[in-house]
This record gives structure tokens, C-alpha cells and sequence, in this order.
């Protein structure tokens, strides 16, 4: 299968942590790995946390990132003491408007709903944010590290953008989306931080770029569940390939040459990011600890052939923690 050959010009992917059986890891590790929180949430609600005699705000934070975003919750727990809460605060933030178009059934309850987050960072620039947990916390974050509104403000905008259910026209079009949403995510990251540099942000606008093309790819069999595709229609086109393949789920040649083609891009983007490694300063690494992920995926993809309905694309990886935690330790992306 053409495929297999693809997946030969990539070369040995590295999986976040190059030459891990190389050097011994710190004593204690594995203990500390064991203790780390599961992705599961415990037996009170998340919504409840909004109610009275609630855990708080910080709380409802984190519960929700754990609960909606495992991946994000675990780098968000690897940070500095000082700069956790924020970024919970962030991420939750972010969490709650990717929901918005899965949790609607029309688009104009969402476009309430994106008008009410609009409002939100208004009025958090203005120090009278909503009685809302995510809202509170992020006006904390803003208030403690001088957040700029601009990007938070991008990541509204896209969200509600992206409320029509329309496939990208071209992988410029979802890199523009993964731009003003995931690499704004990560710029607000490094201001809080405190790291104001731009080799930084060169790489975190191509690791933003890479976790939106991922994200898009790993929704995929999702999406197609609910009778939707939102791959690229440029580089289907040039495959020969309709979105009712991917409804059908097709495992021909031409559907895995085009998940190649989108995976690749993302690859590429991860390996433009590792180039600023040099000039990056070192207190922005933990900013990029998703790049463990999303090589991980990238080199489960193309394990199975760029087949992107096999069911271990689905299966978690429990040993995500881990290398999570070793990277960290290595101080590297």
C-alpha cells in the first residue's frame, strides 16, 4: 500500500522523550507518577461545583479540564506552582467554548452563547466579571499576569466562526483555525509564564498549528459517526476522495493517502517548532509539553498505515503520564 511507503519519509518519529532507556530516571518517580489523579471525575459533578457549598471556582476549573480535557489537564499539572491555577482557568476557558457546537442544536443558541463569552472578557478588562466559576478564574488569571485581551478575544471569534458546520476549504483555512485558537491558547500560556520571546512564539504558533491539524484528524471517525467530515476538501480533491468515503468509512488507498498528506503537515509543523529549540528560553518548555501527545499520535497513525478508523487511535495511552513527566524532568519539547 502507497501508504506504507509514505510513512517512510518521516523518518523514526520521536516520541517526546528521545533516549528515554538511555538515562535513568529520578528516584521516586514512579511513585510520584501513581499519585498523579486519574482521568476520571470524582462522584460529585462538575456542574456542581457551581452550587452552594461548592469546592470553588479553582475547583470547577480543574474538574472540567480533567473531565474535558485529560491531556491538557496533565500538562497543566507539570507547570510551575504559581502559574497552575491560571492555566487551569485558561484551558477551562477554552474548554468551554469548544463544547458549544457539540452541545447545541442549532446554531443560533450557540451564537448566544458566544456572544455571552464575548461579553465575559469584556467585562473581565472592565473587573466585573460574571458569577460564573470559569469566569471568575479567568478574570484572576488576567488580573495576576496582565493577560492580553486580543488573543482571548481570537479564540472567541474563531469558535463562534466555526459554528457553521463547513469542511476547511484548504489546510491553509484549518491552519488559520488552529492559529487563532490553539496557538493563541498557547501565547496566553507563556504570558503567564512570564516569558516574552519570539522564537518562543514562533514555536508556539507551529505547535498550535500542529495540535489543530491533530485535533481535526483524531475527531474524524467522531464527526463521521454524526454524518460530518471537516478534513480539507482541497487535498481530498486531490485525491479523488468524497466525503462520503470517510461516512463509510472507507480504507482504501486514496482515504489513507489523504490522511497522510494532513498528518504530514502537522509533522512538519512540530519539526519547525523544534528548530527554535536552541534560542527558545528554557522556562517556556513546559508551555509546549503537548508536543509528547501529539507525537504520540503521530506515531501511532502512522503505525497502522494512516488507517484513521483503527480502534487504537481510539485507546487512551496509559503511559501518557509518564513521559509527560520525564520530558518535563528533561526540560526539552
Amino acid at each position: 500500500m502507497a501508504a506504507s511507503a509514505h510513512g517512510s519519509v518521516w523518518g523514526p518519529l520521536r516520541l517526546g522523550i528521545p533516549g528515554l532507556c538511555c538515562r535513568r530516571p529520578p528516584l521516586g518517580l514512579y511513585a510520584r507518577m501513581r499519585r498523579l489523579p486519574g482521568p476520571e471525575v470524582s462522584g460529585r459533578s462538575v456542574a456542581a461545583a457551581s452550587g452552594p457549598g461548592a469546592w470553588g471556582t479553582d475547583h470547577y476549573c480543574l474538574e472540567l479540564l480533567r473531565k474535558r480535557d485529560y491531556e491538557g489537564y496533565l500538562c497543566s499539572l507539570l507547570l510551575p506552582a504559581e502559574s497552575r491555577s491560571s492555566v487551569f482557568a485558561l484551558r477551562a476557558f477554552n474548554v468551554e467554548l469548544a463544547q458549544v457546537k457539540d452541545s447545541v442544536s442549532e446554531k443560533t443558541i450557540g451564537l448566544m452563547r458566544m456572544q455571552f463569552w464575548k461579553k465575559t472578557v469584556e467585562d473581565i478588562y472592565c473587573d466585573n466579571p460574571p458569577h460564573q466559576p470559569v469566569a471568575i478564574e479567568l478574570w484572576k488569571a488576567v488580573k495576576r499576569h496582565n493577560l492580553t485581551k486580543r488573543w482571548l478575544m481570537k479564540i472567541v471569534d474563531e469558535r463562534e466562526k466555526n459554528l457553521d458546520d463547513k469542511a476547511y476549504r484548504n489546510i491553509k483555512e484549518l491552519e488559520n483555525y488552529a492559529e487563532n485558537t490553539q496557538s493563541s491558547l498557547l501565547y496566553l500560556t507563556l504570558e503567564i509564564l512570564g516569558i516574552k520571546d519570539l522564537h518562543a512564539d514562533h514555536a508556539a504558533s507551529h505547535i498550535g498549528k500542529a495540535q489543530g491539524i491533530v485535533t481535526c484528524l483524531r475527531a474524524t471517525p467522531y464527526h463521521g459517526s454524526r454524518r460530518k467530515v471537516f478534513l480539507p476538501m482541497d487535498i481530498c480533491m486531490l485525491h479523488g476522495v468524497s466525503q462520503e468515503d470517510f461516512l463509510r468509512r472507507n480504507q482504501d488507498k486514496n482515504v489513507r493517502d489523504v490522511i497522510y498528506d494532513i498528518a504530514s503537515q502537522a509533522h512538519l509543523h512540530l519539526k519547525h517548532a523544534r528548530s527554535f529549540h536552541k534560542t527558545v528560553p528554557v522556562k517556556a518548555f513546559p508551555a509546549f509539553l503537548q508536543t509528547v501527545s501529539l507525537e504520540d499520535f503521530l506515531k501511532k497513525i502512522q503505525r497502522v498505515d494512516f488507517d484513521i478508523f483503527h480502534p487504537s487511535l481510539q485507546q487512551k495511552n496509559t503511559l501518557l503520564p509518564l513521559y509527560l513527566y520525564i520530558q518535563s524532568w528533561r526540560k526539552t519539547y
